[in-house]
C-alpha cells in the first residue's frame, strides 16, 4: 500500500528500511523522502515503523523516539 503519495514510497519500502538499521521518522526521511513535501504521510508513515520495530524485536516503546511531525 502506498503510504508516501508524494514519493511514492510503500509500506513495503518502510518496513525493508527498518529491516536495514532505520529506527527513527529521521531515518526514513533521509532514506525515503517521506514527510518531504505535504506531510500527509507522517502518521501513517510512524505507525509502519512502530509495527515493524516491534516484528523485529525491538521491544522499546518506540512512540517515546518521537512524535508525529504533522501532530497527530
Amino acid at each position: 500500500m502506498y503510504i508516501c503519495i508524494c514519493k511514492g514510497v510503500t509500506d513495503g519500502a518502510i518496513r525493508e528500511a527498518v529491516n536495514q538499521g532505520a529506527v527513527r521518522m529521521r531515518d526514513l526521511k533521509n532514506s525515503l523522502g517521506v514527510t518531504e513535501q505535504c506531510g500527509l504521510c507522517a502518521c501513517h508513515t510512524k505507525e509502519v515503523l512502530d509495527q515493524s520495530r516491534l516484528h523485529n524485536g525491538d521491544m522499546h516503546d518506540a512512540a517515546q523516539d518521537e512524535t508525529c511531525f504533522s501532530g497527530c
